[in-house]
């Protein structure tokens, strides 16, 4: 007998959806991977994460961190929708808990330099 007992736990991989749109100024896109294609409203706000705004390739939590660390540098726009994506952004130090607003329970936050 070995006298060791192997414990294996499966970790969910979280992945987010970033898109850069660059014209003028640089605009960091990023949503949870689960939410595109939705659309929430409450009163006279509204999420649409079904748009092509939004449309972007998957990242996982650490690529984003970076990703936004990154683009904060260089003083870009970031618009942030869902859960994973609000942690990485708070992670990140480009948003504060104070910046973080929700529509039907979602949680967004943008940041406008």
């Amino acid at each position: 007998m070995w006298g060791k007992i192997f414990t294996y736990k499966w970790y969910k991989i979280i992945k987010m959806l970033v898109k850069i749109h660059k014209s003028y100024r640089i605009v960091v896109a990023i949503c949870d991977t689960e939410l595109k294609n939705k659309q929430f409203e409450q009163e006279n706000k509204q999420l649409d994460l079904a748009s092509r705004f939004y449309d972007g390739e998957e990242k996982s939590k650490q690529e984003v961190i970076e990703i936004m660390k990154d683009y904060n540098q260089e003083d870009a726009t970031f618009n942030i929708v869902g859960k994973q994506s609000i942690e990485a952004a708070l992670e990140a130090g480009i948003i504060s808990k104070e910046g973080i607003k929700t529509i039907k329970d979602v949680p967004y936050a943008l940041v406008l330099m």
